[in-house]
């Protein structure tokens, strides 16, 4: 099975057609109000074919998941004066917990996979109605399905399991609901987030089929495939029935499969082997794989010697590949999630409350925050609480 097949059929070329794809556009914006909208892409497919079967991708996506998952969050107290650091607060139990099944970093890496493989993630929150949430839950993307509303907002999700089916509406005015979507930009969906896997398709494709042409080869005893030739007197011979059976049903039982590797082939007068198929060096077999291979990487924002491909380095060293990973994927993913936390789930605990991704701990950025604090150390310019603003901390001593 493929992520991406190429048609050359005539409904194909019609469909990239500039008056096509115009109508196509008119239409996706043209969805009624009241009704489903699933998915444009197939998530098994994704999960199956991407993640559980392409150890690139499979990496990637649990190199970025767990890493962000170990970032802690601190939480905030937002006045007028600034804001202060909380220690104990019910937000904060109940993320150090969020269900029965699930500490916060189990939660956390769940989500981070959720939305690398299919572009989307949805966290539920459970509550008595009027008081604050006590559990939070993730829920697979395959099973959830957006009720479209007025101007590109939802008017409810739509969690199906078994045939069994759970609404979650949304509030027409401030947009709240009992269900936090959490996507990637998508630029031609209202609705669904793009996947990274999508934008990597042919790739993992290309890497797939690598792999298995590799397999195949070794089950036929790391030979490549070719022909049994029958000399003749005059150059040319033909084989009876019966002969030709009995070299089939020999070559079946005594020379194919891994289990008859390396065994010689016998050959009577006559016959002669010959190769027909290229040797991997001819095919360039390793080159492409690991072309393949670093675009996976970079859909994921992962650098590729981090996960062992060979190739142009970018980096002078795993350090500053690190580093890189972090700034560059890491920490905007776990920003983002800060971010859609305070605006949906903090205000349910009051107000002025904040999440905020805690990096001080974490040792890939350990050299470049020293850097950061050296140089505000030097700026005598800047008063003890406005270097503490500069990196990130409250005052000393805020004012009530």
């Amino acid at each position: 099975m493929k992520l991406f097949r190429k048609s050359t059929t005539k409904a194909a070329a019609k469909k990239s057609h500039p008056s096509y794809l115009a109508g196509s556009l008119m239409r996706s914006y043209m969805v009624m109000p009241g009704q489903p909208v699933w998915t444009p892409r197939d998530y098994f497919q994704f999960s199956q074919e991407a993640y559980a079967k392409n150890v690139v991708a499979y990496r990637a996506i649990g190199m970025v998941a767990s890493a962000a998952a170990t970032i802690p969050y601190i939480l905030y107290q937002k006045n007028r004066n600034g804001k202060r650091e909380i220690m104990t607060h019910p937000v904060l139990s109940l993320l150090s917990r969020p269900n029965p099944t699930q500490s916060f970093n189990d939660f956390l890496q769940a989500l981070y996979h959720y939305k690398m493989i299919s572009g989307n993630a949805f966290i539920q929150a459970v509550m008595p109605s009027g008081e604050a949430p006590r559990e939070l839950y993730l829920l697979r993307p395959d099973r959830m399905q957006i009720i479209a509303g007025k101007n590109a907002m939802p008017a409810a999700y739509r969690y199906t399991v078994d045939e069994k089916t759970a609404d979650f509406p949304v509030d027409r005015l401030t947009g709240r609901s009992r269900i936090l979507h959490l996507k990637t930009f998508h630029p031609t969906n209202d609705w669904y987030g793009l996947s990274p896997i999508e934008a990597a398709a042919y790739s993992i494709d290309q890497h797939n089929q690598a792999s298995t042409w590799n397999q195949s080869l070794m089950q036929n005893g790391a030979r490549p495939s070719g022909a049994l030739v029958v000399r003749g007197e005059n150059g040319g011979g033909v084989l009876s029935e019966e002969q030709y059976n009995r070299m089939k049903i020999q070559i079946d039982e005594q020379f194919s499969g891994s289990i008859n590797a390396g065994r010689p082939l016998l050959l009577e007068g006559g016959l002669e082997w010959k190769e027909m198929s290229l040797s991997p060096k001819d095919m360039d077999f390793i080159a492409s794989k690991n072309a393949s291979a670093r675009d996976i990487a970079l859909a994921f924002g992962v650098p590729p010697q981090l996960l062992g491909i060979p190739g142009d380095s970018t980096y002078n060293n795993l350090q500053e590949a690190r580093v890189s990973l972090w700034e560059q994927t890491i920490l905007p993913l776990a920003a983002s999630t800060a971010e859609s936390l305070n605006h949906w789930l903090l205000p349910l605990f009051g107000e002025g409350l904040e999440l905020v991704p805690n990096t001080d701990d974490i040792l890939p950025l350990a050299i470049r925050n020293q850097a950061i604090w050296d140089r505000v150390e030097k700026a005598s310019f800047l008063t003890d609480d406005e270097k503490r603003a500069a990196v990130g901390y409250p005052p000393a001593n805020p004012r009530a």
